[in-house]
């Protein structure tokens, strides 16, 4: 993997860049649809790669390695062949997914036992098996087993959590470089700063993370319920010592005006359920703000969904029509919803992008972040 930084915003932390992998390139900053089980929700292959033009898909080892499991995926070649997205894709490392299953796992230094949400099997996560299960997934970029500390979490937990998830990070590191990707491509392994809000603990990891010269470095464990002002504190402060010549991506994150300012503080790479979660429920987000389009106010308003038609999406339907999809219960409703804010997510990176490129970017995020936390 190859990452160049091809314009900085002299008035922030901004930059863009290109990615460079072996399943095509990646122009940043970007946000990367969830795809948790080899599919983005409600959405079609063709309807990512031709209608919002997505660059890069996550998929989640958690959940791929219970369904379909290992075999399938070895079987088909990889999840690049088993899904026919032919893009790069990012798998996280299944770590958030047992912080989750609090009720349903037991820590311990080797690794992570827990029990599928499914059928209730018992399972065992060490950072070498998730190497091997990443390896056997595919991905184009792999991330390193880690634990994410709930908010909030004693500081001395924070600090046994980070030094383990360092430890960790070591056999990862020894795993990745011992094996090869099955299907003859380049894959990179991508470290994760923790340390929760305590600044002496981000500053801690992210010099750790720094010195062990990854292809590009995550920061996780933010966007966990802490207050915004402590997220952007913890995301400066971690970008202050992250390489420049690295692209950094920011877990989990966010609102479109959390992405706006976290990108004015230096990240590269953004993802979250957030556009087709809210999406499936009936919230929007447009340039003007956000909607709840099952609201009685958008019965007979027959514009775009965004009145400026940033996506797709904007051009083919109106307020009016997806409003009587959803009160109609269609399964259309999510699919228009996901798709058209999977695409303004989209659009607003990339808007971003040329904003740097044109030394824009700083008074355009100020009025687009009142914009973008409206509610309409």
């Amino acid at each position: 993997m190859v990452f160049k930084v091809t314009a900085r915003n002299q008035a922030s932390s901004a930059r863009c860049g290109i990615i460079q992998t072996d399943h095509g390139m990646i122009e940043t900053p970007i946000f990367m649809p969830v795809g948790t089980a080899g599919t983005v929700k409600a959405l079609h292959i063709r309807e990512l790669r031709k209608d919002i033009r997505a660059e890069i898909i996550l998929g989640n080892t958690y959940h791929l390695f219970l369904r379909p499991g290992m075999d399938v995926l070895r079987q088909a070649g990889g999840l690049h062949r088993f899904n026919g997205w032919n893009r790069p894709i990012l798998t996280d490392s299944g770590g958030y997914q047992v912080y989750s299953l609090a009720d349903k796992r037991k820590m311990t230094e080797n690794g992570v036992v827990f029990q599928s949400h499914i059928d209730g099997t018992r399972y065992t996560f060490t950072p070498e098996y998730v190497m091997d299960i990443q390896r056997t997934i595919g991905a184009d970029i792999m991330m390193a087993f880690d634990e994410c500390t709930p908010f909030p979490c004693q500081q001395d937990y924070a600090r046994k959590s980070m030094e383990m998830t360092h430890r960790w990070l070591k056999r990862c590191h020894d795993r990745f470089n011992e094996t090869a990707c099955p299907y003859g491509h380049n894959q990179s392994l991508f470290p994760i700063v923790q340390g929760s809000v305590y600044k002496d603990l981000r500053i801690q990891s992210a010099e750790y993370i720094a010195s062990v010269n990854a292809e590009g470095n995550a920061i996780g464990g933010l966007s966990v319920g802490e207050p915004v002002e402590t997220m952007y504190e913890m995301t400066d402060l971690v970008c202050r010592i992250l390489p420049e010549d690295k692209p950094r991506y920011l877990m989990g994150v966010g609102t479109p005006a959390n992405i706006l300012e976290c990108i004015g503080l230096g990240i590269d790479m953004f993802d979250c359920v957030m556009p087709t979660r809210n999406g499936r429920n009936g919230m929007l987000f447009t340039r003007n703000g956000i909607i709840n389009i099952k609201n009685e106010k958008w019965k007979d308003d027959f514009s775009p969904i965004d009145s400026r038609g940033a996506v797709f999406a904007d051009k083919e339907y109106s307020r009016a029509y997806l409003r009587h999809l959803f009160v109609s219960g269609e399964m259309l409703a999510p699919m228009i919803a996901s798709l058209h804010n999977l695409g303004f997510y989209l659009w607003l990176v990339r808007e971003a992008g040329k904003k740097i490129q044109a030394g824009t970017f700083v008074p355009w995020k100020s009025k687009m972040v009142k914009q973008l936390m409206n509610r309409l």
